[in-house]
């Protein structure tokens, strides 16, 4: 029998096997907890932006109503039934709103749902 060919591995010890096993539950915890949170921080400052951009909308569209409604309204639309303007603008930003809500897909973190 040849025994130059075969190789022995070295005794592992307990204090070997307790330093693999705390490397493998810090490799874990990392990819359980770090990795997720990653992209949680990513997909909020990207969610964060958005509402920033569709709230400022939101603002300059409904000056823009309000300021269109009281040009094309001229003098019919003022004194005591100036407020008419604003119940105007009112409609078509609750319009505007409902059609933002209407087109947000994805609720949650989780890919699955």
């Amino acid at each position: 029998m040849d025994t130059s060919r075969i190789t022995h591995r070295p005794k592992r010890g307990p204090v070997s096997q307790a330093g693999d096993l705390l490397d493998t539950v810090k490799q874990y915890a990392r990819q359980e907890t770090l990795e997720p949170l990653k992209g949680a921080a990513r997909w909020v400052g990207v969610g964060s932006v958005a509402a920033l951009s569709l709230g400022l909308a939101l603002v300059f569209s409904a000056l823009g109503i309000l300021r269109l409604s009281q040009d094309l309204g001229g003098t019919v639309l003022d004194g005591s039934w100036s407020f008419v303007h604003y119940f105007i603008t009112l409609g078509a930003v609750a319009v505007l709103v409902f059609l933002t809500f209407s087109r947000v897909s994805q609720r949650s973190l989780a890919k699955d749902s």
